[in-house]
C-alpha cells in the first residue's frame, strides 16, 4: 500500500483540500505540521492506495498550486486501515435553539450558533465510528447515528458535512410534515440516514460511486434507517424526481427536499440538472467564496430564497426554499 502525501502552505490549505477532493472525492487524511512555510505552518494531506489507484503527481501538484511545499510518497504496513480510524472521531451536532435576533433568517450564521422555533422540537446528533465504544450521552435529547466510512466520503468530521447536518436540523424544527427527500452525492449516507431518523420518507441517497453506495446501504442497515440508494452518474442521467400522482396523473407530487453535499462544479450541474424547484436545498461543500455563484445558479432558474447561510473556517453550506 501506498501513502501519497501532498504538503502545503497552512494558509491556504482549505483552498488546496477543495482542488484535492476533486482529484480523491473518497477523502484525505489530514495532519498538522507545525513548522515551514515561513513560520506559517504547514498542512499534509495524504491518499492511500495503490500505485495504479492514487491521482497522478502533475495533477497533484496542479492542484495544490502555489500552495504546494512538497509531494511524498511511501510504502505503509498492512495495518494502514487501522492507522485511518484515529482521523475518524464521534461528532456531536447540537440541536436548534431559538434566535433572539428577528433578522436571523437572512444572516450568514456562524458555526456553533443554533437557530430554529424550539429547542426540543429535533434532536442533537452524535456521529460516532463504529470502533468507537458507545458511551453515554452528553445529555438528553440526543439520537446516535453509527457511520463506518470505509472509503466513502462523509462522517461527520469534516466541516461542509457538519454543516449540512446543522441546516438539516434547523429545517426539520421547522416543519410539521416531513415529505420526501432526495440526497445527491450521498458519500457514507449519514445526511441521508440522519433524514430518514428525522422523518422524511420516502428517502432516496445517490452516488456515482459504488463503494460509496455500499457503504452508505450498510450504514443504514446497521442504524436501522429506510432509505433507498442507487448509483447515479449527475452528469450522464437524468435526476430521479416524484412521478404525478397515481390519483390524479393532473397533481405533481410534492417536489422533494434535496441535499447536496458536492463541490462546486458538480452543485452547478445539479443547478442546471433540477426538474424544478425543490421545497428546499441545501447545498454544502463549498468554499466560502463560492457560495454566492452557486446560490446564483439555482435562483437563476428557480425563485429561491436564502434561508441560511453557515460556515465554518473556509467551508460554507447554505439553505435555498422557493420565495
Amino acid at each position: 500500500m501506498i501513502r501519497l502525501a501532498v504538503r502545503v502552505a497552512a494558509e491556504q490549505a482549505e483552498l488546496v483540500l477543495a482542488e484535492l477532493l476533486e482529484l480523491a472525492p473518497a477523502g484525505v487524511e489530514e495532519v498538522q505540521c507545525q513548522a515551514g512555510a515561513a513560520a506559517g505552518g504547514i498542512v499534509e494531506y495524504a491518499i492511500y492506495g495503490a500505485a495504479g489507484e492514487l491521482p497522478a503527481l502533475p495533477d497533484l501538484r496542479a492542484a495544490a498550486g502555489g500552495a504546494l511545499v512538497e509531494v511524498r510518497t511511501s510504502e505503509i504496513a498492512d495495518d494502514w486501515h487501522e492507522r485511518w480510524r484515529q482521523f475518524h472521531r464521534a461528532v456531536l451536532i447540537e440541536a436548534p435553539r431559538v434566535s433572539e435576533r428577528p433578522s436571523a433568517a437572512l444572516d450568514t450564521v456562524p458555526a456553533g450558533e443554533r437557530l430554529s422555533a424550539a429547542p426540543d422540537t429535533v434532536p442533537a446528533l452524535l456521529v460516532r465510528p463504529p470502533w468507537e465504544a458507545a458511551a453515554a450521552l452528553p445529555h438528553e435529547g440526543v439520537r446516535e447515528i453509527v457511520i463506518d466510512p470505509g472509503q466513502a466520503f462523509g462522517t461527520g468530521a469534516h466541516a461542509s458535512t457538519r454543516l449540512c447536518l446543522e441546516l438539516l436540523l434547523e429545517l426539520a424544527a421547522g416543519q410539521a410534515a416531513r415529505g420526501a427527500l432526495l440526497d445527491v452525492g450521498t458519500g457514507s449516507g449519514v445526511l441521508a440516514i440522519a433524514a430518514a431518523g428525522l422523518s422524511f420518507a420516502p428517502v432516496l441517497a445517490l452516488d456515482h460511486d459504488s463503494v460509496s453506495v455500499d457503504a452508505a446501504r450498510a450504514n443504514a442497515a446497521v442504524n436501522g434507517a429506510a432509505i433507498e440508494v442507487a448509483r447515479y452518474d449527475l452528469r450522464t442521467q437524468t435526476l430521479p424526481w416524484p412521478a404525478p400522482s397515481e390519483l390524479d396523473a393532473s397533481m405533481p407530487s410534492p417536489a422533494p427536499v434535496v441535499l447536496a453535499n458536492l463541490l462546486r462544479p458538480l452543485l452547478l450541474e445539479l443547478a442546471a440538472k433540477l426538474p424544478d424547484a425543490p421545497t428546499h436545498l441545501i447545498a454544502g461543500g463549498l468554499l466560502a467564496g463560492e457560495v454566492d455563484e452557486v446560490v446564483g445558479a439555482f435562483t437563476a432558474r428557480f425563485e429561491l430564497h436564502e434561508r441560511r447561510r453557515r460556515r465554518s473556517g473556509e467551508w460554507a453550506a447554505v439553505w435555498l426554499s422557493p420565495a
